[in-house]
Formats: C-alpha cells, sequence, structure tokens
C-alpha cells in the first residue's frame, strides 16, 4: 500500500481540492435508475420526453454516486479517512444527462480537532460537481473524520 498524502494536519481551512472527472452514458442512468430510482423520468424515455426535464435525467442518488467514487478514486483512497459521520445538506441543481462529464472539487470548511480522542479530527467540505460546461450540478456538504498524522518515532 502506498503512503497516505492526507492526514488530519493537511486540511487548510479554505484550500480547494481537483478531485477528478467522470462521464455518464443515458444507459448507466437507466440502469441506475431501474435498480434503486425508477421514475419515469429517469427510466422511460417517452415519459421522460413528455416531463418538465423533457427527456432522461440521472437520479440525484446516482449523482451523488458518482461524485462519491470520484472522491474515493481521486483522493480518500491517499488520505487516512476514518469515514464519516453524515453529510448536513446535498443540492441537485441542474439535471445531469447521458453525456455529461461531471468534475468535482472539494473544499475544506472547518477543521475540528477531536475533543475525546486526540488521535482523529473531523473536517467540514462542501463537494462540487460541475458538468462540461461548468454549470454547477450538486453541491453536498458534511464531514470527514480523518487520523492525525503520526508522530515520527523516536530515533535514539
Amino acid at each position: 500500500m502506498s503512503q497516505l498524502k492526507w492526514y488530519f494536519e493537511d486540511f487548510e481551512v479554505g484550500k480547494t481540492i481537483a478531485v477528478g472527472s467522470c462521464t455518464v452514458s443515458e444507459e448507466e442512468i437507466i440502469e441506475f435508475a431501474t435498480k434503486f430510482d425508477p421514475q419515469p423520468f429517469h427510466v422511460d424515455k417517452a415519459a421522460a420526453a413528455q416531463s418538465m426535464y423533457g427527456g432522461i435525467i440521472a437520479s440525484g442518488w446516482h449523482t451523488c454516486g458518482m461524485i462519491m467514487r470520484l472522491m474515493v478514486d481521486g483522493f480518500l483512497k491517499e488520505a487516512a479517512s476514518l469515514g464519516s459521520p453524515g453529510v448536513d445538506e446535498i443540492r441537485w441543481l441542474k439535471p445531469v444527462r447521458g453525456g455529461d462529464t461531471l468534475t468535482v472539487t472539494t473544499t475544506a470548511l472547518e477543521s475540528r480537532p477531536s475533543g475525546s480522542r486526540p488521535d482523529r479530527g473531523v473536517i467540514t467540505t462542501s463537494w462540487e460537481a460541475r458538468n462540461q460546461h461548468g454549470e454547477l450540478v450538486a453541491t453536498v456538504k458534511g464531514m470527514g473524520m480523518f487520523q492525525r498524522r503520526p508522530k515520527p518515532a523516536n530515533l535514539e
């Protein structure tokens, strides 16, 4: 396993990290929604065409899943992450459609050492997903728990 790059101490409040991008197909949108959110505008092309969206759109939960995958692949797999106690806010601001490319960034909003466990802390972050036109399509605000950087072994 590679050495971890991100520990609690590495999160500078206000710093934004580019996480990565992915492109979603209409087939992926329909496949996800068929299993988890089978509303007509996610799974039925004819019904979606007649909806206020004018075509198939991704479930917001699918969008969150894509964002999370990008967060893991582009950031969390290199972090001393201990998971999350939860999110405070999810906003789906624009529909995500087949062929859209989402680009995700994360920004540290607050850094708080644990009062009861000195080996960790909580970072409050904002995640943003933008489409290929630079339009903000989704935001997530939540918390992540991270280990503190281990102290170097004392070489005497």
